[in-house]
C-alpha cells in the first residue's frame, strides 16, 4: 500500500463520548475495603454507577493500588473476552447493554415521545440497535427526527430509556440533498445519504432551483418536518460536489474563523534562525512524496558510517514552533484532529499559510524542523538516536515514481543510492521482525484541471514507497522510546492483538479450508504471514487474507502503551506528520519538554511555550479518544467520496458486463466489486432468478435450494452493472442472464454446497492500515 495513502480504510467503531470523571454515586463510607473485586462486584458497580465507569473509576471505587491495578487490567480484559463487558477502555458497560452516558440519534417521534438508537451502532453489528425512549421534561417532544443527543441511559422493567443532557451541534440537524419538484410544483429535498429513505417537503426554497445540491434544516416538530434551504452548493454531479457531500454529511470543519487565520499570519512571521537550532542545511536531505502531494512534512537522509552501518536523519516539520498550546490555532487543530484528503481538495488541520507554506518542507528554502538522528547497524537495527530542533534546506522534493526511475535506470545521485542502501538494512530488520503483511490495494482518482475524472486505477506499490515508510517507522519507534526513557507522557499509536472472539471466528473459518489455528499458542503477525505463505491458490489466499484482515482490531491513539501488533513493535508513536495529525504534534511537544528543546520566547503576540501544556498532560486520554474518533470520521468521509467518484465514473457504463469478485454475502443478496477497479455494489437475492436461495448463517453463503448453486466470498463471476448512483456512491449489479446457475471463472471456489466444503465470511473487508504513512 502506498506510503502516502491518506484515507479510506474503514473499520469504524464509535468511541464513548465520556469523560474520565470521578464516580459520584458512592460516599466515602460506602466504599468497599481494598482488594481485587470479583467479577460480580465489578458488574454490580458498572450497573449502579451514575457516571461512566472506566478502569480508573473502578480502581478508585475499590481502593486499588500498585500491583492490584495491574491485576484489574488483566481481569477486565478477561471479562471482555468472556463477553461480560464491552471491552472499551474509557467507559465499560455490561455486554448487551449501553454506556451510562452516550450519544443517541432520534429515529422516530411516537405520539409525542422521541425514540432513539445509539448513534455509534454500526449497520453490520450482529444484533439490531435497542430502541430507547427519551424522557423529556414537559409535554410533547422538543426533539426532532435526526437529532443527536448526549444522554444518560438506564434499563427499566419496560426496556431502555434515556434522559437528555445536551443536544449536540447544529450540523446534526442539517440535511444534504437535491431539490426535486413534483408534478404539482411542490419542492422536495431528496437526501444524498443512502441511509435516509424518504424525501422531505421544502417549506422555504430560498434561491435554490430544481436539481441543485443544497443544505437544509428541519422546520417544526412533527414526525416528518418540512425543510428550510439554508445554503445552495451547486450542481450535485459536478466532481467538486462529491467531497462537499462528505464534508457536510460528517460535519467536518472546513472553514477557519477569522481569529484562527489572524493568529496563523502572526505565527507564520516568527523569525527562523540557526542561533538556537542545529544547522543541517549542508546535508542533501530529500523529500519523497506523491506527485500530487499538497504538503511535505517529512524528509530523509542517510550516509555510510564507515563501520558497515549508516548515519540517518529524518527531518520533520517543526509545527510545534508555530502552533503553541492554548492558542486559537491549537484549539482548532485539536477540534479537527487531522487533515482530510479528497481527490479534488484537502481540508487541512492547519491554516494553509502554515500547512502548505511555512511548515511545508519546500525545496531550496530554510525551514524549521524536528530532527531525529539515528544510528543504523549492518543488520538494520537502530542502535542509537537523538532529537534536536534544527534548520534545514531540502535539497529536492521528488515524486515516488521519479525516485524509483532514477534507481532503476542507474542515474540516481549519491544521496539517493545511500538512502536505498540504508533501507535495505532496515528492510532486513523488518523481515526479521516479520510484521503483518497484507496486500491492500488503493484506488487513485485522477482529475483534469477542471476537476473531471480522467482515470480511476489501483496505485502502484514501489520500493520508493517502502523506503520512506521504513524510515518513518524507525523515527516513530525512536520517538516513543525516547519519551519512555524520560518517563514523559506519550500518545501511543496502538494496535492490539486480535480478540479471542475474533480468533475463534477465524479458526472456524479456516477449518472450512482444512486448516488449523491452535488457540493455545502465542498469536503473532508471523503466524498469519506463514499461514498466507503456505497458500498457493491465489483465490484461496485472497479469501484467507480478507478473513485475517477482519480478525484485526482497530488501531487507535492512547496514553497507555499496548504495543502495535500489526507492525510487531512494543512501542510506537506517530511523530512524522504533525502538519496533518494532531497526535504527532502532541508527541513533538512531549519531546520538546523531555529534552529541553524549548526555543526563546517569541516577540510575537502568541503563547510562549511550545511544549506540552498542563491541559495536554491532564487530558491526554480524553484528547487521544477525540483524535481517534476524528480519524475514523475522516476515513469514512474519504472512502465515501472515492465511492461517489467510482459511481460517477461508471454511470456512463450502466448495462456493461464486468469481471467481478464477491466481497460479502448476506441473506438479502451479495456484494461484489469490479476486479482491478473497485466499486462495491449489491446483487439483491430477488434478482437471482426463480430459484429460492437460503442464507447459511454459519458459513455466510447463499445456497440454491434446487441446484445447490453457492454464492460465496472470493468467487469471480461476470455481472452486469444495473445502476450507478453518483450522489450516494451506491452501485447495483445483476446476473448477465437474469438469474440461474453461474459457472465460476479461474480458480474460484466450487459452487456446489457440500457440507462444510464451501467458504464465506461476513461483509466487506474493513481496512487497518498498518503500513504506509497514511494510517499506520
Amino acid at each position: 500500500m502506498p506510503a502516502n495513502n491518506r484515507p479510506a480504510n474503514n473499520r469504524t467503531s464509535g468511541n464513548r463520548l465520556t469523560a474520565n470523571r470521578p464516580v459520584k454515586d458512592c460516599s466515602a463510607k460506602d466504599r468497599p475495603t481494598p482488594g481485587l473485586p470479583t467479577r460480580k462486584q465489578i458488574l454490580d458497580f458498572i450497573q449502579s454507577s451514575s457516571e461512566p465507569a472506566g478502569k480508573r473509576e473502578i480502581s478508585r471505587h475499590f481502593g486499588l493500588k500498585g500491583n492490584e491495578k495491574i491485576q484489574l487490567k488483566a481481569l477486565l480484559k478477561d471479562m471482555a473476552e468472556e463477553g461480560l463487558i464491552d471491552g472499551k477502555r474509557t467507559a465499560f458497560h455490561k455486554m448487551g447493554g449501553l454506556p451510562k452516558v452516550t450519544v443517541l440519534r432520534v429515529i422516530d417521534i411516537d405520539e409525542g415521545e422521541a425514540i432513539a438508537v445509539p448513534d455509534t451502532w454500526q449497520p453490520d453489528d450482529a444484533t439490531p440497535p435497542p430502541r430507547i425512549r427519551l424522557i423529556e421534561k414537559g409535554r410533547g417532544s422538543a426533539l426532532r427526527k435526526g437529532d443527536r443527543v448526549l444522554s444518560r441511559t438506564e434499563e427499566s422493567a419496560t426496556g431502555w430509556r434515556a434522559f437528555p443532557m445536551k443536544k449536540l451541534e447544529l450540523r446534526a440537524d442539517q440535511i444534504l440533498g437535491v431539490v426535486e419538484i413534483d408534478g404539482g410544483g411542490k419542492p422536495w429535498l431528496a437526501p444524498v445519504d443512502k441511509r435516509i429513505r424518504n424525501s422531505s417537503p421544502i417549506s422555504d426554497l430560498g434561491e435554490a432551483k430544481a436539481g441543485e445540491l443544497v443544505l437544509g434544516v428541519p422546520i417544526g416538530r412533527s414526525a416528518r418536518p418540512s425543510v428550510k434551504v439554508t445554503e445552495v452548493l451547486g450542481e450535485p454531479l459536478a466532481p467538486k460536489s462529491f467531497s462537499l457531500i462528505a464534508i457536510h454529511k460528517h460535519g467536518i470543519p472546513n472553514h477557519f474563523i477569522e481569529e484562527v487565520l489572524e493568529e496563523a499570519q502572526v505565527s507564520a512571521k516568527l523569525p527562523l534562525s540557526a542561533e538556537h537550532r542545529e544547522d543541517l542545511r549542508h546535508l542533501p536531505i530529500v523529500a519523497i512524496d506523491p506527485s500530487d502531494a499538497r504538503d511535505h512534512d517529512d524528509a530523509i537522509w542517510a550516509a555510510p558510517d564507515g563501520e558497515g552501518g549508516f548515519d540517518a536523519l529524518v527531518a520533520i516539520a517543526d509545527v510545534s514552533f508555530y502552533v503553541r498550546p492554548g492558542g486559537q490555532i491549537d484549539r482548532e487543530a485539536r477540534r479537527r484532529g487531522n487533515s482530510v484528503y479528497f481527490p479534488d481538495r484537502v481540508v487541512p488541520m492547519l491554516p494553509e499559510v502554515l500547512s502548505a507554506d511555512v511548515c511545508s518542507l519546500r525545496s531550496g528554502e530554510d525551514r524549521a524542523a524536528m530532527a531525529c538522528h539515528m544510528k543504523i547497524d549492518a543488520e538494520g537495527k537502530i542502535t542509537d538516536w537523538r532529537f534536536t530542533r534544527a534548520i534545514v534546506r531540502i535539497d529536492e522534493v521528488i515524486a515516488y515514481e521519479e525516485a524509483q526511475a532514477r534507481i532503476d535506470e542507474g542515474r540516481a545521485q549519491e544521496h539517493l543510492t545511500n538512502l536505498w542502501a540504508a533501507w535495505k538494512a532496515l528492510a532486513t530488520a523488518r523481515s526479521n521482525r516479520d510484521p503483518l503483511e497484507l496486500e491492500l490495494p488503493e484506488r487513485r482518482v485522477k482529475l483534469d484541471e477542471k476537476g473531471r475524472i480522467t482515470e480511476i486505477a489501483i496505485r502502484e506499490r514501489l520500493d520508493a514507497h517502502r523506503v520512506v515508510e521504513d524510515f518513518m517507522i524507525a523515527a516513530n519507534v525512536a520517538a516513543a522510546k525516547a519519551l519512555e526513557a524520560k518517563t514523559a507522557p506519550v500518545v501511543y499509536r496502538i494496535h492490539e492483538t486480535p480478540s479471542r472472539e475474533k480468533l475463534m471466528a477465524l479458526k472456524d473459518y479456516l477449518a472450512t479450508f482444512g486448516k488449523k489455528l491452535a488457540m493455545g499458542q502465542v498469536i503473532t503477525p508471523s503466524l498469519f504471514n506463514r499461514m498466507l505463505k503456505d497458500v498457493t491458490d491465489e483465490t484461496e489466499k485472497a479469501l484467507i487474507m480478507e478473513a485475517v484482515l477482519r480478525s484485526q482490531t482497530q488501531a487507535y491513539y492512547g496514553p497507555a502503551n499496548a504495543g502495535h501488533f500489526g507492525l510487531a513493535l512494543a512501542s510506537y508513536a506517530h511523530f512524522t506528520s504533525p502538519i496533518r495529525r494532531y497526535a504527532d504534534l502532541l508527541v513533538h511537544r512531549a519531546l520538546v519538554d523531555a529534552y529541553g528543546l524549548e526555543q526563546p520566547k517569541p516577540k510575537a503576540d502568541i503563547p510562549a511555550l511550545s511544549g506540552l501544556s498542563e491541559r495536554d498532560r491532564e487530558d491526554l486520554g480524553r484528547v487521544s479518544d477525540a483524535i481517534s474518533q476524528a480519524e475514523r470520521r475522516a476515513m469514512e468521509a474519504e472512502r465515501e467520496t472515492i465511492d461517489r467518484y467510482v459511481a460517477a465514473w461508471l454511470a456512463s457504463r450502466v448495462g456493461e458486463v464486468f469481471d467481478t469478485r464477491i466481497t460479502g454475502v448476506q441473506k438479502f443478496g451479495f456484494f461484489a466489486t469490479i476486479v482491478g477497479l473497485g466499486g462495491d455494489g449489491l446483487v439483491p437475492v430477488s434478482t437471482l432468478g426463480d430459484e429460492r436461495f437460503t442464507f447459511d448463517e454459519k458459513a455466510k453463503v447463499l445456497v440454491g435450494d434446487e441446484t445447490g448453486t453457492v454464492f460465496s466470498i472470493g468467487q469471480i463471476l461476470k455481472l452486469r452493472l444495473a445502476e450507478a448512483n453518483a450522489l450516494t456512491g451506491a452501485l447495483k449489479y445483476e446476473l448477465p442472464d437474469g438469474g440461474g446457475r453461474i459457472e465460476p471463472r479461474g480458480n474460484a471456489p466450487a459452487l456446489k454446497h457440500k457440507g462444510k466444503h464451501f467458504v464465506g465470511q461476513r461483509g466487506r473487508p474493513k481496512n487497518i492500515r498498518h503500513q504506509g504513512r497514511g494510517k499506520r
